[in-house]
């Protein structure tokens, strides 16, 4: 290119927005700008030449010299027209190259002083090279793209000169404007065709991934619009049989409820996949049956679904009451739930174990709890489970697999937080099938309980806000793990005075209805009632009680059927008599006389205290001591201390020295066929043994409870309020108890306190001062 057709002329300029001019092309704009317009109308007046330069940014309305491209096409306008809307089209055709040398200072228009690039017009074999290289990709690019048509290759494989080629090409081609300012501005022709062969291999690679994912995506849409026809013509032959109750009309059906029941997002992907899989499923298939109760189970748990809680403490204090009569702790424990509940908004339900014996009122008790709370009750017995399963419930791959009974009671309960009952806890047991109650250690623990696995359901399940009531007789046989995880509550048992309450406000009224009778046909007096629970029951609890009611008022019913002139029946203390026959146990049942070696002891049994009369008897010998009456190794071991106390003793106590080895002694305890064990029985041992030893009597109205030691040290027991009770039903006067279970006394109710005399002893020697009377008082 010679010096002499290079030349600087001054022109105006109209800066393009997303478009590039190359030279030899000829296009339509439309020019919109005020100074663009201002600059078109004075190339006009000029030579009709004007310099068409790209914008960097297609958004800068009114741009400055940093934003405009240096090089651009110097072009000819050969047109143009004005459009209703003010905006002028203008038709021009690219002449040469162009660089911006000035800009002038022009407020009008944008103007510029501009030197020409003309072209090259020289052609070498590498520039044919790339010339065929760049037409073969072109070709390429045409036949994948669906923009440029053959029609325009074949005009293009005309074109002899190099760099007309590259910018024809180029215009053809969807890129970027900086790619194409970057061949306009590449005024050596081998460079300008290698740049432009790097940007065709780009496009091709991008249009043949375009293609395979369109093919891809065509695939899928094929494939899916020709399931969904087929799946209509499947309903549409299904309709015409009218076989709606098929396969796909469970799907359907199963796919409407899963919508209106509004399930977890985890929960729901997991139905909906088992879903698709029904669907794919013959209709022969016997797994179909297993996904659709798999299925049926995931709908039918309650995952939201809560009942409102009824924070009225008065109103449920009140229902507390009207249901039962005594209970205080439980009760209170019940009320304090709810004053928090009230506070806090939400509280991890507690998990309360009710202990006591049997007809004491735990299960109605934790009925009336789900009552005062307005919530949803559910009951599971426990008693003689022995498979993990139960609680955990089956893997879906056995046979008859089913949740275990934790899920099956939250399907019934139908809320998130129903009371929900464990019954007999500590009935429990474990064999070869697993250990259930470690099982129960998630479902009872308020920290893991927010996440509970069922083998069945797969997804966890939140137990958080169940408030779980566990019952037991016993809490030896519930595992230490267990066990930490509840709230113990202690139901002891009844006083008298409770039973004859009890009996008067629910159960006459209650088996009086059940028999079909009304207030004024059958009435009961309280002397009938305290005879019944004196001498026809003897139980810490009621169940026996109502027994016996419902016995009489049997009774009663028959009378009115047999008599049609019977009015009403008053039952008294005769009337008792005559229809439940002579009493089956004596009130009082302390002895006439004092005795020689005959103690009462109180007892604890899983069905509330018990009295037991241990006796000794000495007989020449040679010092054996004999034990009998069923006893386990700890009483066992208690009648050993008592006997070492005693020989260590002799002197102190008036036992003669000796007796050890001329005496063979028998301790027994009645009721030879009822296994008996625990340490509360040592003192009373070791005052029969003194008392046969020594010849001194013991008092009638003594009974006495407590564990001894070597020393003679009395130590503490256990259910003292269940041992009171017994000795109150037995009339005993005095009872003696370890001075450590001082405390304990505060649980005793103050009808018994008022008729019984507690003295706390902390030594054997004070057992002996109020157990042992002086023989002349031996017919007192």
């Amino acid at each position: 290119m010679g010096s002499s057709k290079t030349k600087t002329r001054r022109i105006p300029l109209l800066p393009l927005r997303g478009l590039l001019v190359y030279p030899s092309m000829v296009l339509h704009l439309d020019v919109g700008r005020d100074k663009s317009i201002r600059a078109l109308e004075k190339a006009m007046l000029d030579d009709q030449n004007i310099l068409l330069v790209s914008q960097a940014e297609v958004n800068i309305e009114n741009p400055l010299e940093e934003d405009i491209f240096r090089i651009g096409t110097i072009a000819k306008v050969k047109q143009m027209l004005k459009l209703p809307n003010g905006t002028i089209r203008v038709l021009a055709e690219g002449i040469v190259r162009a660089e911006i040398q000035d800009y002038v200072d022009n407020e009008q228009y944008y103007e510029v002083i501009v030197k020409e690039l003309p072209e090259q017009t020289e052609q070498s074999p590498q520039v044919d090279a790339l010339m065929r290289s760049v037409l073969s990709q072109f070709e390429n690019y045409v036949s994948l793209s669906k923009k440029v048509t053959p029609e325009t290759y074949a005009a293009v494989s005309d074109i002899e000169e190099a760099g007309r080629l590259a910018d024809v090409i180029t215009s053809h081609l969807a890129l970027k404007i900086k790619e194409k300012q970057l061949i306009l501005e590449t005024t050596d022709i081998e460079k300008r065709l290698e740049a432009l062969l790097d940007l065709l291999n780009n496009e091709r690679e991008v249009l043949e991934m375009e293609r395979q994912i369109n093919q891809r995506v065509k695939k899928q849409m094929e494939k899916t619009q020709k399931e969904y026809y087929l799946r209509e013509q499947m309903k549409a032959i299904q309709k015409e049989l009218g076989e709606k109750e098929g396969r796909l009309g469970e799907v359907e059906e199963l796919r409407n409820q899963l919508e209106e029941v509004g399930l977890p997002d985890t929960v729901a992907e997991k139905v909906n996949k088992e879903i698709d899989r029904l669907e794919k499923m013959p209709q022969s298939s016997a797994e179909g049956g297993i996904i659709r109760n798999y299925i049926d189970w995931l709908l039918a748990l309650p995952w939201h679904q809560l009942t409102d809680d009824d924070l009225d403490i008065v109103n449920a204090e009140q229902i507390l009451n009207d249901d039962h009569y005594g209970l205080e702790k439980p009760k209170e424990r019940v009320l304090e739930y709810l004053a928090v509940q009230k506070l806090v908004k939400k509280l991890k339900g507690p998990i309360l174990c009710l202990v006591g014996p049997p007809g004491v009122g735990k299960t109605s008790l934790a009925k009336s709890i789900a009552k005062s709370l307005g919530r949803k009750f559910v009951r599971i017995s426990l008693g003689g489970v022995r498979d993990e399963a139960e609680i955990r419930g089956h893997r879906r791959t056995y046979v008859g697999a089913m949740p275990g009974r934790i899920m099956q009671g939250m399907k019934s309960a139908g809320s998130k937080n129903p009371v929900f009952l464990l019954d007999e806890i500590d009935k429990m047991a474990s064999d070869f099938r697993g250990d259930p109650s470690s099982a129960l250690l998630e479902v009872l623990d308020p920290e893991q309980n927010n996440t509970f696995s069922d083998h069945f359901i797969e997804v966890p399940f939140d137990l958080s806000s169940v408030m779980f009531v566990t019952t037991a007789n016993s809490l030896q046989t519930i595992p230490r793990p267990l066990l930490d995880r509840m709230e113990i509550l202690q139901v002891p048992g009844y006083t008298e005075l409770e039973k004859l309450e009890i009996a008067k406000r629910y159960l006459f009224r209650k088996q009086r209805t059940d028999h079909g009778l009304n207030d004024d046909q059958l009435t009961i007096d309280d002397e009938a009632i305290s005879f019944i629970i004196r001498e026809y029951t003897r139980e810490a609890g009621v169940r026996n009680l109502e027994q016996q009611i419902a016995a009489l008022s049997r009774k009663a019913a028959k009378a009115f059927v047999s008599d049609n002139q019977l009015q009403s029946i008053h039952i008294d203390r005769e009337q008792v008599k005559k229809w439940l026959g002579q009493p089956r146990f004596r009130y009082g049942m302390v002895d006439a006389r004092n005795q020689i070696g005959a103690v009462t002891g109180l007892a604890w049994t899983e069905v509330g205290g018990d009295t037991l009369v241990i006796e000794v008897s000495t007989m020449p010998g040679s010092g054996k001591l004999n034990l009998t009456g069923k006893l386990g190794d700890v009483m066992k071991e208690s009648a050993q201390a008592a006997f070492s106390y005693i020989r260590a003793h002799a002197d102190e106590l008036g036992v003669a020295p000796d007796f050890h080895e001329k005496l063979d002694i028998h301790i027994h305890i009645p009721e030879g066929a009822i296994p008996k064990d625990g340490p509360s029985a040592g003192i009373t041992m070791a005052t029969a043994l003194i008392s046969a030893l020594s010849g001194r009597y013991v008092s009638k109205e003594v009974a006495m409870t407590g564990e001894i030691t070597l020393r003679g040290r009395v130590l503490p027991i256990g259910g003292l309020k269940e041992k009171s009770l017994a000795a109150h039903r037995a009339g005993i006067k005095k009872v003696l108890l370890p001075f450590d279970n001082t405390r304990d006394l505060d649980d005793i109710p103050e009808s018994i306190k008022q008729e019984m005399e507690f003295v706390p002893v902390s030594h054997l020697d004070e057992v002996l001062a109020h157990a042992l009377v002086a023989k002349e008082n031996e017919e007192q």
